[in-house]
C-alpha cells in the first residue's frame, strides 16, 4: 500500500505538471515559436535518455546482479523488449505528430485533433511506467532510503520536461479550432496515462520481483525508442538546429544532476 501511495504521488505530480503546462493555452492564442519548440522537445529527449541510463538501466543490473543473474541479460533483453513494445504500439495506433499531416498508424478516418493527442499519448506511457517502477523497486529495499531518493528525483525530472509538452499539445489543438477550455482538459488528459500506467507496473513488479531488472530495462528501451524515434527528430525538424541539441544537452545535464545529487 505505501508504495502505491509513493508511486500515485509521484505520478501524479509528472501529471500535475501536465496540466500546468496545457494551462498556457489560456494565455497565449498563437503556436509555441519553432526556435522555443525545438528547446523543449531536446530538453525532454535529454531528460528521457539521463532517466533511461542513471534511474533505469544502472539499477536494473545492480539489482539483477544482486539476484545472482548477469548483470546485462535481463538489461539487454528488457531493453529490446521495450523498444519492440512502443514500435508495436507506433505501428498500431493511429497517431499524427504537430508540424506534420502525414498520419502514422494504422489508417483512420479520425479527426486531426484526436490523432494529436495520440501521438503525445503514446510517449507519456513509457514515463509513466519509469516512474512507477523506480518506487516499486525502492519499497522492495525499503531500508535503502536513498532508492526512494532516486525514485523522486526522476519524478521531478519527469516533471519538469512534462510542463512544456502539455502546452506544446494544447496550444496546436487551440490553433486546429478548439476552445481554449477544451484544449486545456485535453492537454491535461493526455497525461493522465502516467499514474495509470505507473500504478499497474507497480501492481505488477510487486508480486514478481525476479523480474524487476526486466521491468526497469523494459521502460528504459520504451523511453529511448520514443527520444530516437520522435523527440530528436522533431527538435531539429527542417534543419539542423543548435538549439535543438542544446536542449538534449541541458535535458540531460540537469537530469543527472538531480539523480546523482538526491540518489
Amino acid at each position: 500500500m505505501k508504495t502505491l501511495l509513493w508511486a500515485t504521488g509521484g505520478t501524479g505530480f509528472t501529471f500535475a505538471m501536465t496540466t500546468l503546462g496545457s494551462a498556457v493555452v489560456f494565455f497565449f492564442r498563437n503556436q509555441m515559436r519553432m526556435g522555443i519548440q525545438k528547446i523543449f522537445l531536446g530538453f525532454a529527449a535529454g531528460v528521457m535518455i539521463a532517466a533511461s541510463v542513471w534511474s533505469l538501466l544502472i539499477p536494473a543490473i545492480e539489482e539483477a546482479v544482486s539476484m545472482g543473474m548477469i548483470g546485462w541479460m535481463p538489461a539487454a533483453g528488457g531493453f529490446i523488449l521495450g523498444i519492440a513494445f512502443l514500435m508495436t504500439l507506433d505501428g498500431i495506433m493511429p497517431h499524427l505528430h504537430p508540424n506534420t499531416n502525414k498520419t502514422e498508424g494504422i489508417s483512420a478516418s479520425w479527426r486531426r485533433t484526436s490523432l494529436l493527442v495520440l501521438a503525445v499519448t503514446l510517449h507519456n506511457i513509457p514515463e509513466g511506467m519509469a516512474v512507477g517502477l523506480s518506487f516499486a523497486l525502492a519499497a522492495q529495499h525499503s531500508n535503502d532510503p536513498t532508492l526512494y531518493a532516486a525514485a523522486m528525483a526522476l519524478a521531478i525530472g519527469i516533471g519538469i520536461q512534462n510542463f512544456p509538452e502539455g502546452a506544446a499539445i494544447s496550444l496546436p489543438l487551440r490553433q486546429e479550432g478548439l476552445t481554449a477550455k477544451k484544449s486545456f482538459c485535453i492537454g491535461s488528459l493526455t497525461g493522465l496515462v502516467e499514474p495509470v500506467f505507473g500504478i499497474l507496473t507497480v501492481l505488477a513488479a510487486g508480486g514478481i520481483k525476479p523480474v524487476m531488472p526486466w521491468l526497469l530495462a523494459f521502460a528504459a528501451g520504451a523511453m529511448m525508442y520514443v527520444v530516437v524515434e520522435e523527440l530528436i527528430p522533431e527538435a531539429h525538424l527542417g534543419e539542423h538546429s543548435n538549439v535543438g541539441t542544446l536542449g538534449v544537452m541541458a535535458g540531460f545535464l540537469i537530469m543527472m544532476i538531480l539523480d546523482v545529487a538526491l540518489g
